[in-house]
């Protein structure tokens, strides 16, 4: 068996504790092919970031933030998401390569994407964005390989990111849980991986989030500000977060 290197393997970690609330030291030991002190390691750093519990003989779950499942944001703010989503599906040009990441405005996004688009490619790691994307028969959707987590309905993982950096893009068209004048920030460790990928395998790219993000720094940043082309929005932001976009020469498109 071949051994995983330390991130993929502090990744499947996190990736088991979202759909098992406690995993055992021994267990992950053999199924990694390492010793248990070097599951303890990584238990204990993963632990320090406030990602994961250390537990008796194992760990546990930690919140991840206060972003609930995609079903539950799939269907808050609706309005806002179905304009951000017509203002960015009103950029893409036939022909092009898109990588879209998993979240319920890209989801959105992707609805709109198959009602008028044309001869495009897609790459994605979310399976809501593929099936949304499959009712156009001239859009060639390619799927990320991965492991599965049911309560993003997305596919992440050490081979998403491996898969993500063997491809180009015109485009990637992402979402986010927050933007901070710091930059783009993330409740889930594991997207955050996936979303830096595709940015950095696309020529421009998009974040598409609604107001209600503005300011909302959580547990992880995937990039800058100065990683993105621009962001689309329902609102102008203000303050800092407005000087730190104009300052990095990012574009703000309104959507409605």
């Amino acid at each position: 068996m071949t051994r995983l290197r330390k991130s993929a393997r502090r990744e499947q970690i996190i990736l088991e504790l979202q759909h098992h609330p406690h995993v055992r030291t021994s267990e992950l030991a053999a199924r990694f092919g390492v010793s248990t002190e070097t599951v303890r390691r990584d238990v204990e750093a993963l632990s320090q970031e406030g990602l994961i519990r250390r537990a008796y003989g194992g760990a546990s779950a930690a919140p991840m933030g206060a972003q609930p499942p995609f079903g539950e944001r799939d269907q808050a703010r609706i309005e806002e998401r179905v304009q951000i989503a017509a203002r960015a599906a009103a950029l893409v040009r036939p022909g092009e390569v898109l990588m879209i990441d998993a979240g319920s405005t890209t989801h959105q996004f992707a609805l709109n994407l198959a009602a008028m688009a044309r001869d495009l490619t897609v790459l994605t790691n979310s399976v809501a964005v593929a099936s949304a994307l499959a009712q156009n028969e001239t859009i060639q959707v390619v799927i990320c390989p991965g492991d599965f987590m049911a309560r993003e309905v997305g596919i992440y993982g050490a081979e998403t990111i491996d898969f993500i950096a063997r491809h180009n893009a015109n485009r990637a068209f992402i979402g986010a849980s927050g933007l901070t004048a710091s930059g783009i920030t993330e409740a889930n460790r594991l997207a955050v991986g996936v979303k830096r990928a595709m940015i950095r395998q696309s020529h421009e790219s998009y974040l598409l989030v609604d107001h209600s993000k503005f300011d909302v720094n959580l547990v992880a940043t995937v990039e800058p500000l100065s990683a993105l082309t621009a962001i689309i929005t329902n609102e102008q932001p203000t303050g800092r977060l407005a000087k730190a976009l104009a300052d990095a020469h990012v574009d703000v498109h309104l959507a409605g």
